[in-house]
């Protein structure tokens, strides 16, 4: 895959807890630190988008759903979106 280069600024202060972060974590350097935070928050507003969907289709039906129902439901959509990240 090819990767751009995105070049952002940011103060000290923040770079001091990525750094500290990075340190802490197991990570190789900042850019996979923010390589992962990226994705873990894209992969968070997926999810939201996801549940969303879910909730208007929950509301919109005719026929109302019971929890069990919709936990099912949620479950499937999850493991779609794990199959689609991967």
């Amino acid at each position: 895959m090819a990767t751009e280069q995105v070049l952002f600024k940011a103060d000290r202060n923040f770079l001091k807890d990525v750094d500290a972060a990075v340190k802490a974590g197991n990570y190789q350097s900042r850019t996979e630190f923010i390589r992962e935070s990226l994705r873990k928050n894209i992969d968070e507003q997926r999810l939201k988008k996801i549940t969303a969907e879910i909730d208007h289709i929950r509301g919109a039906a005719k026929r109302k759903i019971t929890e069990e129902e919709f936990e099912r439901g949620r479950e499937a959509a999850f493991e779609a979106l794990s199959k689609r990240l991967r």
